[in-house]
């Protein structure tokens, strides 16, 4: 009888963005599902080194890391074949997490920061999508998970570029759903709030430095403010749909925006 404790075994799976945050969640809980794991991002060789030889010790899977720069389509397209050699097989299963931020009006938003927001958090999912397709829908079965957010639902001031990308990636997570639904492949977004990450954290105590308040009020009144329930979603959270979306159980899901954020796209 198969494992089902290890729906992904034998799988083979590229997250961007994956040595923090998010995407470390996600790859470790695709890892712990039984799939090979391609890491993607930037940081120390021989931390990124050592934190991929943890997860593979622990999940007894494999993991290699390729540092592609998600600003350079050819970079991206060369993702797959690289992890067709480190893994040992073909890309089942694609996570387009990377993304960055940036706030500021409109009319004094940076030229260049709104170019390379669109660039990493959008046409990256773009390239990566268009670069696994032809594999997956030949071989009849593949998954596509992308990172969008609440922000890919409902707009705030002051993040034009987020908002504007993120809302692109549903769109785009939509249209890929459409155009291989004949094909055995799905693609999904998942629409996570705000997320228990170091980024966040640092985020906290420079908001709490700036409106002079402690970070607790910080916590409530200001980031989750926008959130029914004023808690962090988990990057295991996040981890456990992913998996969901990529096993067994999955596979009626198609073109759909999940929201993961406690209530905010609720109101």
């Amino acid at each position: 009888m198969p494992d089902t404790s290890r729906p992904l075994a034998a799988r083979n799976a590229i997250v961007t963005g994956s040595t923090s945050g998010i995407g470390l969640g996600i790859a470790r809980a695709l890892a712990d599902a039984g799939a090979n794991v391609l890491l993607n991002g930037f940081g120390d060789p021989q931390q990124i080194a050592a934190l991929a030889a943890e997860i593979a010790d622990q999940a007894k899977v494999r993991v290699a890391h390729c540092p592609a720069d998600m600003t350079k389509p050819a970079e991206i397209a060369g993702m797959v074949p690289f992890a067709e050699q480190t893994l040992g097989g073909a890309v089942d299963i694609l996570v387009n997490n990377a993304g960055i931020q940036y706030v500021a009006p409109i009319e004094e938003f940076p030229i260049e920061k709104w170019d390379a927001i669109l660039a990493i958090n959008l046409s990256a999912v773009f390239h990566g999508t268009r670069a696994v397709l032809p594999g997956m829908k030949a071989r009849k079965w593949g998954r596509i998970v992308n990172i969008a957010s609440a922000h890919g639902l409902v707009a705030s001031p002051f993040k034009s570029a987020y908002v504007a990308a993120k809302h692109g990636v549903v769109g785009l997570t939509r249209t890929t759903a459409l155009e291989v639904a004949e094909f055995g492949v799905t693609a999904n977004a998942i629409c996570p709030g705000y997320v228990w990450t170091p980024l966040v954290e640092k985020q906290i105590d420079e908001q709490a430095k700036a409106h002079g308040i402690d970070r607790e009020r910080v916590i409530r009144e200001v980031v989750l403010a926008p959130q029914a329930a004023k808690r962090f979603t988990t990057v295991e959270e996040l981890g456990a749909l992913a998996v969901l979306l990529c096993g067994p159980a999955g596979q009626s899901f198609n073109g759909a925006a999940l929201p993961v954020d406690n209530g905010w796209t609720a109101r």
